[in-house]
């Protein structure tokens, strides 16, 4: 009797662990038990791998099969196991040798005639291999998400038959070709389309240029989800890093990733109606919530005291750290979640508190009711609140055709300033810790009495206090300067509408 060892992994969020399958053939009437945690789908490959050896004219050994899935604690779930298993079981059974299945890594699921079908989360498990310094066979339908990883061999398959082939030396394997990146992409919308609102596209180009979170203010139909989904435009591509970052996620999710959108900035924009669960991640097994799926991007909340309240309690956290961590009775998952928000919201009920062309229906207790389904935790943790308040008539008139600058124009003033905050602090200035202030973003005498006086005025909390010298920081960077102005100052302070409001409400 013999035992086989063959290498597969195993996913577990965005990591995909090494699984160890040893086979061990026994005497004993013919059974198969498979040890080590396998849910369902990896109990049932025994009657996919039985079938398919009959398919494919390979003899299944008679007498009682063990399969050891180590490490034992880990859950196995998925058909991602079936070639490796049948793999260990050919090798046990001397149908094929066993020695070179050490050097390579093998998933796939397999199809009763002996075809290898596509898997889910194939990225994690590349780059897995990579670290281990082991190549890897795989279904034909996972090359192209396959090749996005570089230095390392990645064999494609249509059949067992080809890999067993492979293994004995008969015919060769072809490798995923490497990837290109797509010519045509999709074209973002355009800053110039939005009519009017200056304060708030200065505010959105500065939320670009510092990577900002932004809450817009206003009545119906003003253009705050207009100006939303124009902040791609100003963005600029991934960078081959967070690209994979952002695949990696998308891989193990339940839609998958589409190479086609290959270093496009991700833009997440989920329903108010939506769970807690759907945005932070979980269910089993444990799947990427939105912010996570908008990791390196954006997750843009439309009416936001629309959603559940615990929904958005849960973005705290995430929105501090840049992770979120799935707990479960059996073990623990980790996400990336590294996103911008950006919100939108009425300002009352009805939707029209303060409107000058529209009567509020609302009572101040309604109104105040209504804001303060915002937590002020989560408001403290928005750099911007910004009005968008109603156009008069003449402004949208399709006549009126006036110098409103393009996505393009503005996207060079964003980008120029992205590129002052790397060569000063190597990161954006969103990202700055509390610590690194007082290096990055001194105050002279002037601006600093401006913002002490602006803080106890509007009793902002600490961390208001720093966000907006963040914000400040960015205005100085956009217009070139090298320090910190007192009408930088002034203008962050312009950013912080509700904490106004408060302030007009408690005189």
């Amino acid at each position: 009797m013999s035992i086989s060892i063959v290498y597969s992994r195993a996913s577990a969020g965005i990591q995909a662990p090494l699984v160890t399958i040893e086979v061990y053939l026994a005497l004993g009437s013919r059974d198969v038990s498979i040890v080590g945690m396998p849910e369902t789908a990896v109990k049932e490959s025994r009657f996919r791998i039985h079938t398919a050896f009959v398919n494919a004219n390979f003899e299944f050994p008679y007498g009682h099969v063990i399969i050891n899935m180590a490490p034992a604690d880990l859950p196995k779930e998925g058909s991602r196991f079936d070639l490796p298993i049948a793999l260990g079981i050919l090798a046990a059974s001397k149908q094929i040798p066993s020695q070179k299945l050490l050097a390579y890594e093998f998933v796939g699921e397999l199809a009763l005639s002996g075809e290898l079908r596509p898997i889910e989360g194939i990225l994690p498990i590349v780059l897995n291999a990579r670290e281990a310094g082991r190549s890897l066979i795989v279904p034909r339908a996972n090359a192209a998400e396959a090749a996005l990883v570089k230095d390392i061999n990645v064999f494609v398959a249509d059949h067992i038959l080809e890999v067993s082939g492979y293994l004995q030396n008969k015919n060769n394997l072809p490798t995923c070709m490497s990837f290109a990146a797509p010519k045509k992409k999709s074209v973002p919308l355009d800053l110039a389309d939005v009519k009017g609102q200056l304060h708030a596209k200065r505010a959105l180009e500065i939320a670009a240029a510092g990577s900002h979170n932004l809450l817009f203010i206003g009545p119906p139909g003003t253009g705050k989800t207009m100006l939303a989904s124009r902040l791609t435009g100003l963005l600029p591509e991934l960078s081959d890093q967070h690209a994979l970052e952002v695949a990696a996620i998308a891989s193990v999710s339940s839609g998958g990733f589409d190479p086609s959108r290959w270093q496009e900035t991700p833009f997440r924009a989920p329903h108010h109606s939506s769970s807690g669960i759907a945005l932070v991640g979980g269910g089993r097994p444990p799947q990427p919530g939105e912010i996570s799926l908008a990791h390196k991007g954006i997750l843009f909340l439309d009416e936001l005291s629309e959603f559940n309240r615990h929904a958005l309690e849960s973005l705290r956290e995430p929105l501090e750290s840049g992770k979120i961590t799935v707990s479960r009775a059996a073990h623990q998952v980790v996400f990336p979640a590294q996103f911008q928000l950006i919100a939108a919201m009425n300002p009352c009920q009805c939707g029209y508190a303060g409107s000058p062309t529209r009567r509020c229906r609302c009572t101040e207790e309604q109104i105040h009711r209504y804001l303060a389904k915002i937590s002020g935790p989560l408001l403290d943790r928005i750099d911007m609140q910004v009005e968008v308040p109603s156009l008069p008539p003449g402004v949208l008139s399709f006549a009126v055709t006036g110098a409103s600058e393009t996505s393009l124009v503005v996207k060079t003033r964003v980008l120029a300033a992205r590129q002052r905050q790397w060569a000063r602090q190597k990161k954006q200035n969103h990202e700055l810790m509390a610590h690194e202030l007082p290096g990055f973003c001194h105050l002279a005498d002037t601006p600093q009495h401006l913002l002490n006086q602006a803080t106890q005025k509007f009793n902002l909390s600490a961390r208001a206090y720093h966000r907006v010298i963040k914000v400040a920081r960015t205005l100085a960077d956009l217009a070139g300067d090298a320090a910190i102005s007192d009408v930088h100052i002034s203008e962050a302070l312009t950013y912080r509408y509700l904490d106004r409001l408060k302030y007009e409400q408690t005189r």
